[in-house]
């Protein structure tokens, strides 16, 4: 079946993207235009008419990527009209009046490259988290998969462990022939070389993965302390509801904020305190959640609250910045207790060190991700294949010293295996769907 989208941004612009891919993509542009085809790879100025009365919806660039040579390896055209609502719609219901086309699905150009053979799970993926980067760091990190950095040692693992596999096999093949001694010391040494470097890769505190979904950070404290307020403040506008009235806040609110060049996730949470109703009871739930999910907690409490004290030792830990809101006057002091935990003290009311606050929100984001250029793992998928696989890997060593040859060969081929599901080098099509329905339409 042949597919067609449009692959630019949704609303009005100056250019828009409608591209088209499948066996009747060359009969599809035929019915469009007039005169001569365009010649593969060449932009060509066109007239773009209706199919069905031949009327004239627009005037545009007409590309043709015969296949193979084309980014799904399908024959593929992009048409390239005027941005506006209605060129845009009369030109898509045009092409879906042919009983030969249909809507693409999400990523569905994009997953087609890859079953053809035109680039590999890692990039296809990749692409996915350019289109979606806000900041620049997601944009490198995207760029450096792209270019297949992380591919070329996935696959230098791969290979390195089905040499071993081959050997394995021999032995069991021929049982009643020893292996030489320089290759039972060879499948040793590669081995313990290879479980190191993937312990190495899994020892890198996430970084990937945050940078991809952003340095999470949940404001957590009593009611009425601030957080809503603090929120508003970075954010720059009102995201969340302000009152005097304690337990406003009852759901997780979420807002993305770019620090410095990082992605950052801040969330907003109802107040922690003995629930007054099963609403509140539930939001406190998602409150304590954020808080453990979070790479930072920033704690608000008032400087006079008497319950200030079980609180820190109840929630604070580690991973935590305590702030002390309401410092509005000489008399709001805090008591010794507090200066225990480095407190930052401030008034939000009054725009007062909050700027002390976020250079040390900005301080906890740079150390965490210091060391981010040579990052291996950006997604969870990866971390399990690559934990699965080392388990695999120990399992082969355990077996092998004990020359049960053929449970060894079956190790070393479930850590191909993970390996393999990492690019695509093995069926992987029962997690396609959830990789590419995150891409958009037209991609």
């Amino acid at each position: 079946m042949t597919i067609y989208a449009l692959s630019s941004g949704i609303g009005v612009s100056g250019i828009a993207v409608i591209r088209i891919s499948g066996p009747k993509t060359k009969k599809v542009i035929s019915e469009l235009i007039t005169g001569p085809f365009p010649a593969p790879r060449v932009a060509t100025l066109k007239k773009v008419n209706n199919i069905n009365n031949n009327s004239l919806i627009d005037e545009g660039i007409i590309i043709w990527y015969p296949s193979p040579n084309s980014y799904t390896g399908e024959d593929m055209a992009e048409i390239q009209v005027h941005g506006s609502r209605a060129v845009i719609k009369a030109l898509l219901e045009t092409i879906s009046s042919t009983k030969y086309c249909r809507l693409a699905e999400p990523g569905e150009f994009t997953k087609l490259a890859l079953k053809n053979g035109k680039i590999n799970l890692l990039k296809a993926e990749s692409i996915g988290d350019l289109i979606s980067s806000e900041t620049e760091i997601q944009m490198q990190q995207a760029l450096k998969v792209i270019a297949g950095n992380n591919l070329r040692r996935f696959e230098t693992w791969r290979e390195d462990l089905l040499k071993i596999l081959s050997n394995v096999e021999a032995k069991i093949d021929f049982p009643d022939e020893d292996l030489p001694n320089e290759i039972l010391k060879g499948i040793k040494k590669n081995t313990k070389k290879i479980i190191n470097e993937i312990e190495k890769s899994l020892k890198d505190d996430k970084v990937g993965e945050i940078i991809r979904e952003g340095f999470k950070i949940a404001i957590i404290g009593p009611p009425n302390g601030g957080k809503s307020s603090l929120l508003n403040y970075l954010s720059n506008r009102d995201v969340a509801i302000v009152s005097e009235i304690a337990g406003t806040t009852r759901d997780v609110i979420e807002t993305h904020l770019n620090i410095d060049g990082y992605p950052v996730v801040i969330s907003d949470t109802a107040g922690i305190r003995e629930a007054k109703d099963e609403i509140e009871k539930k939001g406190i739930k998602l409150s304590l959640k954020k808080a453990d999910e979070a790479d930072l907690n920033i704690m608000i409490l008032e400087p006079k609250n008497k319950q200030n004290r079980d609180f820190l030792k109840k929630y604070f830990n580690e991973k935590t910045i305590l702030v002390v809101n309401k410092i509005d006057k000489k008399s709001d002091k805090i008591t010794p207790d507090f200066k225990l935990y480095n407190p930052t003290l401030l008034s939000i009311r009054n725009k007062k060190n909050i700027e002390s606050l976020i250079k040390k929100i900005k301080t906890q984001i740079k150390k965490r991700l210091n060391g981010s250029e040579n990052i291996l793992v950006t997604r969870a998928r990866h971390r399990q294949n690559l934990e699965d696989c080392l388990l695999n890997l120990k399992n082969f060593v355990n077996q092998k010293q004990n020359d049960e040859f053929d449970k060894a060969a079956e190790d070393l081929r479930l850590a191909c295996r993970s390996l393999g599901k990492i690019t695509g080098k093995v069926d992987v099509e029962e997690i396609l769907d959830s990789i590419f329905n995150d891409f958009c339409i037209g991609k």
